[in-house]
């Protein structure tokens, strides 16, 4: 396994693929919020393509882009998501390994994608607050299961200490913000979802470095 620049983007760019999959399928948006994702999925695949990603990372950006046009249609939307997500993954494992691509989609989509709908919900109070809970548990789940793959794939993440010590306190944080998104949810006023979506932002930045920091540690 080595460390690129483009697997970590080929794994945010799938994750957030993903994540605009699963909440098209959920069909409790409007269009803006799927256009939102395609662009967004679009312009950071494209990204991920010119940086090494290549034809695939290229095609994956594209049938991202075409989920724009079926903002009405969000079943067909959320399976154009899906293409895209498989060929991201397929980037993503092509510089690495299935499962740190698996496991850091999870993570990274289930947390970025519970931020974009946290902030949706501050536009459309009507949305239901389960989306944002399961988007939340798929982020923790893919916390727990990255994690888990860093610490067995490394062997002794502590050989480098700084290394080992970073890793270990943005996971931490991590856990903390994730944790503090779950309680807000459970607070039935609107300052909950705002508290929420708050601590997303956060958590998407401290998820970021513990992915990034665990597969440098991973690649040695």
């Amino acid at each position: 396994m080595e460390f690129t620049p483009v697997a970590v983007l080929a794994i945010l760019a799938g994750g957030m693929a993903l994540g605009s999959s699963v909440v098209a399928y959920w069909r409790i948006v409007g269009s803006g919020f799927v256009w939102l994702g395609a662009v967004t999925v679009a312009l950071l695949g494209a990204t991920t393509g010119i940086a090494g990603g290549g034809a695939v990372a290229i095609g994956a950006s594209v049938a991202a882009a075409a989920a724009v046009f079926f903002g009405k249609d969000q079943l067909k939307a959320s399976a154009l998501f899906g293409v895209a997500t498989v060929g991201f993954l397929i980037v993503a494992t092509s510089n690495g390994t299935a499962v740190a691509a698996v496991t850091g989609s999870l993570f990274l989509g289930g947390i970025v994608s519970e931020m974009l709908l946290g902030h949706w919900y501050l536009v459309d109070p009507q949305l239901p607050r389960w989306a944002l809970q399961r988007l939340a548990l798929i982020g923790g789940a893919g916390l727990v299961a990255d994690t888990l793959f860093v610490a067995i794939a490394a062997g002794d993440f502590m050989a480098d200490p700084f290394l080992g010590y970073a890793f270990i306190a943005l996971t931490a944080m991590t856990v903390l913000l994730v944790l503090g998104v779950w309680f807000s949810l459970k607070e039935p006023n609107y300052t909950g979802v705002m508290a929420a979506t708050g601590l997303s932002y956060l958590a998407v930045l401290t998820a970021l470095g513990s992915s990034v920091v665990g597969r440098i540690i991973v690649t040695g």
